[in-house]
């Protein structure tokens, strides 16, 4: 049994743009449902650290967060396909978002 099946991450390109600026921060696991096998996902495109007034940025890539916070990276700058993200952002988040432009 050394074989397995091998899964691969279906990940929606929502960027506009080849060019953004990201940073590196703590992703939390504060509120994060386990999917069906158990794992504690963030998806890429989450507002982060929440869809308000104090949002700081939106994930580039998912992160697994189901072993404890680990390291994402934070896109601050960029122009950004909004529909493609996973939730739509709310109106205080765009203002405080204010190097994302939303297309």
């Amino acid at each position: 049994m050394y074989v397995s099946k091998v899964e691969t991450a279906k990940q929606i390109n929502f960027l506009a743009s080849a060019r953004y600026q990201s940073f590196t921060t703590q992703v939390e696991q504060t509120g994060v449902a386990a999917n069906a096998k158990g794992r504690k996902i963030v998806p890429a495109g989450t507002i982060y650290p929440k869809n308000d007034a104090t949002a700081k940025g939106i994930l580039l890539n998912d992160v697994d967060v189901t072993e404890g916070p680990q390291p994402g990276a934070l896109v601050v700058e960029a122009y950004i396909l909004e529909a493609r993200l996973p939730v739509a952002p709310d109106e205080a988040a765009k203002t405080a978002l204010t190097e994302i432009k939303f297309r």
